[in-house]
């Protein structure tokens, strides 16, 4: 079976990269994600990553607890580099090419982040994860991802969560709540579904980047994705509830 997506971004939490752990990394899983990673290049699809840091720092919680929201949010960026370049060794170690961009210069650890570059990782089948959000405070790596997707012309965002997609309410509350195979970029925004920020899917919405929904744990998701099956809810369609 074919890919339907030749150039993708991923999206990953910090908080994926926990495993059960309360807090830091767990090797394994970060093994299992570099391992579907790897799937993908063998399947000849190019192959972006943007990381969050929550599994290390966020930003918006130091800034509840009193920092500097600045402040706070450019050490969540270098949480994020941690994570890019914990993933970046295990891909290595499975021999897939791997670079990271930073948006902060890094230059001992990292590449600048550059466009051109970047793209040019992709052609040649490099992983490429950008670390370091945005590189600047009060945007999320959400917004990172959606903005990144379209420097790159993406053809799809893959937001890896801990759900099987996107639901009316919380199904770990509500046992009853209805999950949506598909949603317009509009009803996500108007109903404050809290898939990506607001930011973000205004981002997509301008050009036209869907973003597909579903849960990481499940082993061989993210390839099930790029394959076109139906495993999670894609926003950028109409409205169907499953």
């Amino acid at each position: 079976m074919g890919t339907v997506y030749q150039r993708v971004l991923l999206k990953l939490s910090g908080e994926a990269l926990m495993g059960e752990l309360n807090y830091g990394i767990d090797p394994m899983v970060v093994e299992q994600i570099a391992q579907q990673l790897a799937d993908l290049i063998a399947d000849g699809v190019e192959v972006a990553v943007v990381v969050g840091g929550g599994n290390i720092f966020r930003g918006v919680k130091g800034a509840a607890a009193g920092m500097d929201r600045a402040t706070a949010d450019y050490i969540g960026m270098i949480a994020t580099v941690m994570n890019a370049m914990t993933l970046q060794d295990s891909l290595e170690r499975m021999g897939i090419p791997t670079r990271v961009q930073t948006a902060i210069a890094m230059q001992e650890v990292a590449e600048p982040y550059i466009r051109r570059r970047a793209i040019r990782h992709l052609e040649k089948k490099r992983v490429v994860i950008f670390g370091a959000g945005s590189g600047n405070p009060f945007f999320t790596t959400d917004t990172t991802a959606a903005l990144r997707a379209a420097e790159i012309n993406a053809e799809v965002i893959f937001k890896a969560t801990k759900v099987d997609g996107i639901y009316d309410s919380d199904p770990h509350v509500n046992p009853n709540a209805k999950r949506y195979n598909s949603l317009t970029y509009g009803h996500v925004l108007t109903h404050d579904l809290r898939v990506m920020d607001s930011t973000a899917i205004a981002l997509c919405k301008d050009n036209n980047i869907p973003i597909i929904v579903f849960d990481l744990s499940v082993p061989g998701n993210i390839r099930r994705a790029v394959l076109g099956e139906n495993v999670g809810t894609i926003v950028g369609g109409s409205c169907e509830v499953s």
